[in-house]
């Protein structure tokens, strides 16, 4: 019961700090040769979000990325981007478009990742901007732990693409060691039969003419 009870308030504390982190959508997908995906998201005027990309796999591991705002205009373009990260914050209210491209690829499909974060990240206290006095052991604890958890999700996000970039990589790099394994055995196959078809020819006694003519 006294462990219960202790417990308690740590998953109260980790609830609250995760949920003071800025609203957002982590998405992977995956982008045909020739193709372009779009994604539309309402928001308000004065607010602020981070589009944070990466391709995974595919090609050379690059796409041509592009934001336009509700009037049409574009505010951020990339072109054959591995990777890319763009914060902006809103003049005008509508809906926001972001775009990935992979047109200019005719064969290859791509892997990719975003991360869509909306909002500043709310103030983990009450009035800590405002405040004059220091603050408590406890309030200390909180903001160590808030900035902790951030982190910590900020590196597994990345290492979890790179495990996936490796991961691609090696599957990759598999296939063609058993591409080249099997044509290497097969040049070996038939150098094998060469040599002895033209062995068995050096040692085929030829019989004699029978056409000679007798005296």
């Amino acid at each position: 019961m006294r462990a219960g009870m202790r417990a308690l308030p740590l998953l109260m504390l980790v609830s609250v700090l995760g949920a003071l982190r800025a609203g957002g959508t982590e998405l992977t997908f995956e982008l045909p040769d020739s193709d372009r995906q779009c994604f539309h998201q309402e928001l308000e005027r004065g607010l602020k979000f981070t589009l944070d990309y990466q391709v995974i796999s595919g090609g050379h591991y690059d796409v041509d990325c592009y934001v336009e705002d509700p009037n049409g205009r574009t505010i951020y373009k990339e072109t054959k981007k591995q990777y890319g990260s763009f914060p902006h914050r809103t003049e005008v209210q509508g809906v926001y478009t972001f775009c990935f491209s992979n047109e200019f690829s005719t064969f290859s499909h791509k892997t990719v990742y975003f991360d869509f974060q909306v909002g500043d990240e709310p103030p983990i206290l009450p009035d800590m901007s405002n405040r004059v006095t220091a603050l408590t052991q406890m309030e200390s604890a909180c903001v160590t732990i808030h900035e902790a958890l951030n982190t910590v999700i900020d590196s597994q996000t990345h290492y979890r693409l790179r495990e996936a970039q490796d991961r691609s990589r090696a599957e990759d790099l598999n296939g063609r060691v058993s591409y080249w394994s099997v044509g290497e055995t097969l040049i070996l196959f038939v150098v094998s039969i060469g040599q002895v078809l033209l062995l068995k020819s050096f040692f085929t006694e030829k019989r004699p003419g029978s056409g000679s003519t007798s005296t």
